[in-house]
């Protein structure tokens, strides 16, 4: 089982620009739903025993998964770059309107950019995140507690649930809920 988690509420987020791997720190909000994602995965796993928790190392998913661990009291963090937040290249970090606005094209019925100058591809992005998948133990043993990001989370569902590309983005990204990877169903579960 993996509980799949997206990093609280972040400057970036609230300003409404890309991030990618430039790293936003968490707002007053993104804190609280970091706490509510430790409380609700405390009484999820039952206290956090035998579970391990793997985060992106970007900062935002970093400081969600310290109140997370902080919260089952579970002594280690492990960090996997794999996990990272798909990088938008030169728009990194540039504000969605704008970009948007300028390159309508690029942003086509999904509303997510993977032609942006010197950014990360579906394909490349999903590769990564299906090596991830392949490295864990198989379940019923795997209990995994996994911090990531957006994007980077419709990816990895869609290659755990077999989805089309269409299918992967049309998936949420919420801030104030996890979801329960197990059996090849996904399914979100509210703080």
């Amino acid at each position: 089982m993996i509980y799949l988690v997206r990093h609280g509420q972040t400057a970036f987020n609230a300003e409404g620009r890309l991030q990618g791997h430039v790293d936003s720190p968490l707002t007053e909000l993104g804190r609280a739903q970091a706490a509510q994602a430790g409380a609700a995965l405390k009484r999820l796993t039952g206290g956090g025993e035998g579970w391990r928790i793997i985060s992106s190392p970007l900062g935002r998913a970093r400081d969600t998964a310290e109140a997370i661990r902080a919260a089952l009291g579970t002594p280690d963090l492990e960090i996997d770059a794999r996990l990272i937040e798909l990088s938008w290249g030169d728009w990194d970090g540039g504000l969605r309107a704008d970009l948007k606005a300028r390159h309508p094209e690029a942003f086509g019925e999904t509303g997510w950019a993977f032609t942006a100058p010197i950014g990360e591809a579906y394909d490349a992005a999903q590769a990564r995140l299906r090596d991830w998948l392949s490295t864990l133990p198989p379940e019923p043993e795997r209990r995994i507690i996994a911090v990531s990001h957006g994007v980077a989370g419709r990816l990895l569902r869609g290659v755990y649930a077999g989805l089309s590309k269409p299918e992967t983005l049309a998936q949420q990204v919420p801030q104030d809920a996890c979801f329960r990877l197990s059996g090849g169903a996904i399914e979100r579960l509210a703080y």
